[in-house]
């Protein structure tokens, strides 16, 4: 993996013996190396949130964030925070599917 203070470091010679990879590859292992990638999927699960609970419930709830797998998400009303109970793992499911990764490994509901 190349870093970003090597780079300077690449001669011309150097860099025609190697394959060319493509950029998201090389942007896929940057990340891994530096743990980035990792936050920018907890990243999407905040973008995706609206998408996957639906324009209508969220409203109702504030901002979702994601620490250590675990997905926090502000629900002031009681009835709601039911529902949201009842349907976590359905909600967890479809945060994962949506962002293409296991990000969410639980949903913690807070009133």
């Amino acid at each position: 993996m190349i870093l970003p203070t090597e780079i300077d470091q690449i001669t011309i010679s150097q860099m025609r013996g190697q394959r060319a990879e493509s950029i998201g590859s090389v942007l896929t292992k940057y990340l891994q190396g530096y743990n980035l990638e990792t936050q920018l999927l907890e990243k999407r699960v905040a973008e995706l949130w609206p998408q996957v609970i639906g324009d209508k419930l969220v409203a109702y709830t504030g901002k979702p964030e994601v620490k250590q797998g675990i997905l926090y998400v502000s629900v002031p009303s009681a009835p709601l925070r039911q529902e949201f109970f009842m349907a976590r793992q359905e909600i967890v499911r479809r945060i994962n599917e949506a962002v293409g990764a296991q990000v969410v490994k639980q949903l913690r509901l807070r009133g």
